[in-house]
């Protein structure tokens, strides 16, 4: 009896398999077409609108402190990451040479007041001496004229006429002398005042100078902000010049945006920001506007530029620094520092704008009033100086000195 064998049947489940498998795959192809189709939605109805990159840090102003006169460190007054407020003494300086200085200032100013005054007196002086001598030389050419008109001849001796010649020879000779004396003193003084006189004026300058230099032994906070990079120390001799310590107004920090030279087609000055800091996350967003376009790439202004004019060679796309104005009310609320890292993203939807400022600025960018003061409390030093030297005024100087 013969034995047949038939094949083993196959598994009843593989079709059922291949077609469940079928349908996945055709499912996750669907979903990366539906990906890819709400995407290009996205980049064109939202996406392309917006420029964005993680390569942006907070910029700010390093305001150096720096002696405008030699002296000796005697004092500190405020260390690293201290707060100073604009016009607080930080520094100062040893003050004995600079008030010597300033004493001798003031009594030479007074000796040359004095002297000046004496030559005013002296003018005075010698006009009435002028007017004397004339008086002189009038009597004396009365008293030749009585003598020659006599109509007897004899009545008057020889030498009486001669002497009386004489007389009008002397007082003439007098009278030139006082006149000549009257123009020398005149040119000391002439189109001048004795408060104007140049004597003084050089005088007052010299003590405006050792004034200035009294008071810059205290060095000032010219600005509002934190103690940063402190190199000076107590007892240290310095020089004019030298760095002593950096203050950083926080309050007016910026960001600068690094973007690739292919995201600033549409980067405008204007267009509104939004900003996330490393610092706080996403819990803090910040906004600003663009405020200008770097005029080169940060390549450009390195201390190495890069030389491409080489065999071999690889491009490489180049970024731009933007500066990014942010708002002062959020700085205040939200502090940064100098460094921090930030995510940057700019709203491109206007492109109204411009990617080069066309006018200047009508502001200044910075400026400080601390020393604006200190000039004028010289010339009132001085001013005073000379009044109290003055004694009385002569008709000269009344109506300036009624001004002053």
């Amino acid at each position: 009896m013969e034995e047949r064998h038939t094949p083993p049947a196959p598994p009843p489940q593989a079709a059922p398999r291949n077609h469940k498998r079928r349908r996945v795959l055709l499912a996750l192809a669907a979903a990366f077409v539906l990906a890819g189709i709400v995407a290009a939605l996205w980049w064109w109805l939202d996406g392309r609108w917006y420029e964005s990159t993680d390569d942006a840090y907070v910029r700010g102003d390093l305001v150096q402190l720096t002696p405008q006169i030699a002296g000796i460190v005697v004092r500190i007054n405020a260390d690293e990451t201290s707060l100073v407020r604009a016009g607080q003494p930080v520094v100062e300086l040893d003050r004995a040479d600079t008030e010597t200085a300033l004493a001798n200032a003031k009594a030479a100013l007074a000796q040359t007041v004095r002297r000046v005054h004496e030559l005013f007196a002296n003018v005075d002086s010698l006009r009435a001496t002028v007017a004397l001598r004339q008086a002189e030389l009038a009597r004396a050419r009365e008293d030749l004229a009585r003598r020659t008109g006599l109509p007897d001849s004899g009545a008057v001796s020889e030498e009486e006429l001669k002497h009386a010649r004489t007389e009008v020879a002397t007082a003439n000779a007098a009278l030139q002398v006082a006149r000549q004396q009257l123009a020398a003193s005149e040119a000391l003084i002439a189109h001048t005042t004795l408060t104007s006189h140049p004597d003084i004026a050089r005088a007052s300058a010299q003590l405006r100078v050792a004034y200035l230099a009294a008071h810059r032994t205290s060095l000032l906070a010219p600005v509002t902000g934190y103690i940063a990079k402190r190199t000076v120390q107590v007892g240290q001799q310095i020089a004019p010049g030298t760095p002593l310590l950096a203050i950083v107004p926080l309050r007016s920090v910026w960001v600068n945006a690094n973007f690739k030279e292919t995201q600033l087609v549409h980067v405008r000055i204007g267009q509104p920001v939004t900003l996330q800091a490393d610092l706080y996350g996403g819990s803090v967003t910040y906004h600003g506007r663009v405020a200008g376009l770097a005029p080169g790439t940060g390549s450009a202004f390195a201390l190495l530029p890069p030389e491409n004019a080489t065999g071999n060679w690889i491009k490489i796309v180049q970024r731009l620094p933007v500066r990014i104005q942010l708002d002062p009310d959020e700085l205040k609320a939200h502090p940064l520092r100098i460094g921090l890292s930030m995510d940057v993203t700019i709203d491109t939807h206007d492109r109204s704008g411009r990617t080069l400022a066309t006018v200047p600025p009508t502001e200044p960018v910075a400026t400080t009033d601390v020393y604006d003061g200190v000039l004028m409390e010289a010339d009132r030093l001085a001013r005073e100086i000379v009044r109290e030297n003055l004694g009385t005024p002569t008709e000269h100087d009344a109506p300036e000195l009624a001004r002053e």
